[in-house]
């Protein structure tokens, strides 16, 4: 399903994203979680990245004529309520981290620090399933356009 190309780890990502965001649509826990756990084999800061972009571009294409904070405040209201009836962990600051951190307004290192890099990933997916939902498409175009965006921004940064 994703560029063979792509590294492995790139791939990995992918895959448990979109599965993981799949679950979370559906409101399966299980599926979610064994999703979700795969991201811990992989480089977080990756992950983060690669999570970043997917709701950057979604929130773009979502609010094309700008996006306002009554907006972000309305994703972030959306996706709590619908999360806390199936999340049993559900953690509403890091809901908040990953749409701030996302938009480049915050650092969540900074805020919550290594202790809950992987509480984050599992935020950022309830976040992007969310806005998945609202925009009514898959995660894999949003994944292969996040991933191209990170693969051309490494290649300006290199001498």
């Amino acid at each position: 399903m994703w560029p063979a190309d792509w590294p492995r780890a790139v791939r990995d990502i992918a895959s448990a994203t979109d599965d993981a965001a799949t679950a979370a649509r559906a409101a399966d826990l299980g599926v979610f979680v064994e999703a979700s756990e795969r991201l811990r084999a992989v480089d977080l800061e990756q992950v983060r990245a690669v999570h970043s972009a997917m709701v950057r571009e979604l929130l773009e294409d979502l609010h094309p004529d700008g996006l306002t904070g009554e907006a972000v405040q309305a994703v972030l209201e959306r996706c709590a309520r619908t999360a806390a009836v199936w999340v049993p962990d559900l953690q509403v600051p890091l809901l908040v981290a990953v749409l701030t951190g996302s938009l480049g307004l915050s650092d969540p290192d900074e805020e919550f620090g290594a202790s809950d890099r992987f509480g984050l990933v599992r935020h950022a997916l309830l976040v992007l399933a969310d806005l998945l939902g609202a925009a009514q498409a898959p995660a894999s175009g949003y994944l292969r356009r996040a991933v191209a965006e990170i693969e051309r921004a490494q290649t300006v940064e290199m001498p």
